[in-house]
């Protein structure tokens, strides 16, 4: 398990384990961020996250632009004030069993199996940073009077 992850104590893994929409943050080549709401998994043990996405997105575009081995990334996710980021460097990886393994691992998360897409490609973050404060009480949801 990631040494960074595993500090952050026992329920941080099982929060990135929970269904919650995450925002990837990628640095444009001008140096300023790109937000976007992604879904993430997280392999605690081999500390990487992934994100399943088509090869002509801007993250993608973010990341190519970076020298080799320098895509700084960010993914966070917040459930009230429950919240964990994880923070490293990002590759494209385009191997169809690289590919594969990660949409079944957001299958597992998400519940749910996206269509095939030819165009789908993974971003790959090595972990190097782990934050967060997940032992707040899960937030309860709303209810909108009508």
């Amino acid at each position: 398990m990631s040494t960074e992850i595993r500090n952050q104590g026992d329920g941080y893994v099982e929060f990135w384990r929970e269904y919650h929409l995450c925002t990837l943050t990628t640095v444009r080549p001008d140096g300023s961020p790109h937000v976007v709401p992604v879904g993430v998994t997280v392999d605690a043990d081999a500390g990487i996250a992934r994100v399943i996405t088509r090869k002509s997105s801007k993250k993608v575009a973010n990341i190519l632009a970076a020298q080799p081995g320098q895509a700084r990334v960010a993914v966070c996710q917040v459930d009230g004030g429950r919240w964990a980021t994880l923070e490293g460097t990002a590759e494209v990886r385009t191997h169809p069993d690289v590919v594969n393994d990660a949409v079944a691992r957001y299958g597992n998360r998400y519940g749910r199996t996206p269509a095939p897409d030819p165009e789908r490609v993974v971003i790959q973050i090595t972990i190097e940073r782990a934050m967060g404060h997940v032992d707040a009480p899960k937030s309860r949801a709303v209810k909108v009077a009508d």
